[in-house]
């Protein structure tokens, strides 16, 4: 018998699929800044190079045979049916900004925030360091910044001030505002959970 989670990650990836079937496929390349060929999508995800078969709309890694989760296909498949093309603005906004957002955001900050801040607040460097892992930029917040392309249509920018003996560490996570033209609220929360925990894991491991 199948679990609760489980049905419902094959029931989003039934929709999704449909959806791919009923897009331009050509159009929605343009869209998303993916490529495309006969028989299938390229598209980037996090510094990860992946491939959407068009008929079956399974989505396999292009350089490994690794298989990729439900829940990683469905939001892949998510971005890429969704994409308006909408070009960025360079307005940032929180997680608060968005649809739903207030309320989600104390279960957004559990899954994010809160872990970035317990391993990163009080070493920037740490944080620079391991944003080599998506070929981060720098940016211009806090006392370290990087903008990561989650999506070709999609930065992520972290930012933290680093915390002292007498000031406790902030992180936040700021998104341009047309994110909602490529991602519903809860696939942010899934794109910063995989940034976060990817972060940390790289940090540990070195």
């Amino acid at each position: 018998m199948q679990d609760c989670n489980t049905y419902n990650l094959d029931t989003a990836f039934n929709i999704v699929r449909e959806k791919l079937a009923a897009v331009d496929i050509a159009v929605q390349c343009r869209k998303s800044g993916a490529k495309y060929s006969p028989d299938n999508v390229a598209i980037d995800y996090l510094n990860h190079n992946y491939r959407i078969n068009i008929s079956t709309a399974e989505v396999s890694l292009a350089d490994s045979d690794q298989s990729v989760p439900l829940r990683e296909q469905i939001l892949i498949l998510h971005y890429f049916t969704q994409a308006k093309g909408t070009p960025l603005t360079g307005r940032q906004i929180t997680y608060r900004d968005l649809p739903g957002g207030l309320v989600y955001y104390p279960t957004f900050t559990k899954r994010t925030i809160e872990p970035l801040t317990g391993c990163f607040g009080k070493d920037a460097m740490n944080l620079l360091r391991a944003g080599k892992l998506f070929k981060a930029r720098q940016g211009e917040f806090g006392n370290i910044s990087l903008v990561i392309d989650a999506f070709p249509r999609v930065p992520v920018t972290v930012i933290l001030w680093e915390g002292d003996d007498e000031l406790a560490p902030q992180v936040n996570l700021l998104f341009d505002a047309v994110i909602t033209d490529y991602l519903e609220s809860e696939d942010v929360t899934t794109v910063c959970e995989a940034i976060t925990w990817q972060l940390i894991k790289y940090t540990k491991k070195g």
